[in-house]
């Protein structure tokens, strides 16, 4: 993997690696930083970075700090950290050289007009999720919209520039850099409503709801850009604009699913909010198959299963194909524990007749709990296994997240791909080429089917809003988005014991293209989520947006024709 150098120091070259953009301009060496002081006070921060740290120093401290870098909040409390340290021969986590700590849009709006001014690289991060890497970059002023974290609810919410009498609806508004799981405790928690979030608890709000933003539930209550009623955002001229359907229009659509951080920078979102759903449930089971000729036969009885009873507004979620083993992960809403543990009897029936092909790596497990308490933490750290916590010292109690996303953090990517396939594969004389296709693909790399990342069967509100986005059309059509990927461990260049493994990348991702052959053989045009996509995709704008790209690049030009922000395969990016 190539490294790119960290310039320690205030001011250095600008390195831009996409699209038209300025040079960096030579000035004397603190007068950036001296100008923007002025503005924004002791929010202009430094940023020290714990990695480059270790490394000049041949890797001391490296054990404990490759330990905490396990911990999502501490990725997300400094600036100069991101929730994936790299993608093998794609890009490595740099740390900007300052980083403004933004309390308001006037911050931001601070920062803006300088870096326009003085033709800065400028990248903005609050969850720091991007697996393009769009979130840090060397020599570069970071926007840090952490601390813009609150949450507000609102019985009859308006939007600016409503017609006179306008029906108010229930919403939430939310700052930028608000988590997913600090939302769904104020908002679903304490509050008694259903807010269209993320399934990983530490995921930021402005960027899931930019890229589009599924949920468990999204089959049936949508995206988080179908779910956006509003939002305040920093345009590349330094204004702070209000947008939504009748202010800004175009603009607004363009947050709606166009990639996060490409028309300016969010400051906050107000999102419709939703009943709460009486019950959440799930059903956790892991089975293995002894034979081949067996584990097609699963793959055929599973999808044939999904298609009859589970293709409908109530499910979401993952069927994982490894080897031999089908891993279910799957959530549902509305439905109780007996009427789950119903739901699935005749796969399960099934699976029991075949005693001697099927052996349950994990039993069968199935609950539902009261909606309030799904997103509880208390609640949840009550079951053994399923969140961990965060450990400093003074932490929050609140600070948890999944158990299954711990091997996301701090990872080193080595592949990730991902296709929509479209509703016509469930129908009964497709049905064997898309078992044959998975159960190829799974024999070289794991494939996994995200149920509730494609909308095909859900809900007429879930279909109706999100055809109002920019999201590529291709979503609607979706039963499923089908995702192969490969990652190591943290990993970092320059510190010992701690190097990525290059070698090990190359070869990870060479198996995922494989595997991904038979999916491509069976839609060899399948669009991609921008969120969660290949970083060496070559249509991707046709992948990532279909027809709406032409309409995001006209909008683009219009309120960002400077190019100020830009990332790697973002609308105007060369």
């Amino acid at each position: 993997m190539k490294r790119r150098t960290f310039v320690a120091g205030l001011l250095g070259s600008a390195a831009f690696a996409f699209g038209p953009r300025p040079l960096f301009s030579a000035v004397p060496r603190n007068s950036v930083w001296d100008e923007l002081s002025r503005r924004v006070g002791p929010r202009l921060i430094p940023v020290n970075s714990p990695l480059v740290a270790s490394a000049r120093t041949g890797g001391a401290g490296s054990d404990a700090l490759f330990k905490a870098l396990k911990n999502p909040y501490y990725l997300g409390d400094e600036p100069s950290l991101t929730q994936s340290l790299g993608w093998t021969d794609a890009w490595t986590s740099q740390p900007s050289v300052m980083a403004i700590a933004a309390e308001s849009a006037s911050d931001v709006a601070a920062a803006v007009e300088v870096a326009r001014k003085h033709k800065l690289r400028l990248v903005v991060k609050g969850g720091g999720h991007s697996y393009f890497g769009n979130s840090n970059a060397a020599d570069s002023l970071l926007i840090w919209t952490r601390r813009m974290d609150s949450v507000e609810l609102h019985d009859h919410f308006v939007p600016n520039g409503a017609p006179s009498g306008a029906q108010g609806e229930a919403a939430a508004s939310v700052g930028a850099g608000a988590i997913w799981g600090r939302v769904y405790d104020a908002v679903a928690v304490k509050g008694g409503r259903y807010i269209q979030g993320g399934g990983c608890l530490t995921v930021g709000v402005a960027g899931f709801a930019q890229g589009g933003g599924f949920g468990s539930l999204s089959k049936q209550f949508g995206t988080g850009a179908g779910n956006l009623l509003e939002a305040e955002i920093v345009t590349a001229d330094g204004q702070i604009r209000v947008v939504n359907a009748y202010r800004d229009p175009d603009l607004f659509f363009a947050l709606r699913g166009g990639g996060g951080g490409t028309f300016g920078i969010v400051t906050r979102l107000t999102f419709r909010t939703h009943p709460l759903p009486e019950q959440i449930g799930a059903t956790l089971f892991s089975v293995e198959a002894t034979t081949d000729q067996a584990w097609r036969a699963l793959v055929a009885r599973t999808i044939a299963f999904y298609s009859s009873d589970l293709f409908n507004p109530h499910w979401g979620e993952q069927l994982r194909f490894s080897g031999r083993k089908l891993q279910v992960t799957m959530v549902c809403h509305g439905l109780s524990q007996a009427e789950i543990e119903a739901a699935w009897e005749p796969l399960l029936g099934w699976i029991g007749e075949g005693k001697s092909d099927y052996r349950f790596t994990m039993e069968p497990a199935f609950f539902a709990v009261s909606g309030r308490r799904f997103w509880d933490p208390e609640f949840l750290r009550s079951i053994p296994g399923l969140v961990l916590q965060d450990t400093r010292p003074g932490a929050p109690a609140s600070n948890i997240f999944w158990a299954s996303n711990l091997s996301e953090t701090a990872q080193v990517l080595h592949a990730y791909q991902s296709a929509w396939l479209p509703k016509d594969l469930l129908k009964p004389e497709r049905q064997a080429s898309l078992v044959h296709a998975i159960a190829s693909a799974s024999a070289e790399w794991t494939v996994t089917l995200h149920t509730n990342k494609g909308l095909a069967g859900g809900s007429d509100y879930a279909l109706r809003s999100t055809a109002e986005t920019a999201m590529s059309p291709e979503v609607l059509d979706a039963f499923a988005l089908l995702i192969c990927a490969a990652d190591g461990p943290p990993a970092w260049p320059g510190i010992p014991g701690h190097e990525p493994d290059v070698e090990e990348g190359r070869k990870e991702a060479v198996s995922v293209a494989r595997a991904m052959g038979p999916i491509r053989a069976l839609v060899p045009n399948a669009g991609s989520y921008v969120s969660e996509a290949d970083y060496f995709q070559r249509n991707w704008k046709q992948a990532y947006w279909g027809r709406h790209y032409a309409r995001l690049e006209q909008i683009k030009g219009k309120y960002d024709a400077g190019n100020l922000f830009h990332g790697h395969q973002t609308v105007g990016s060369k």
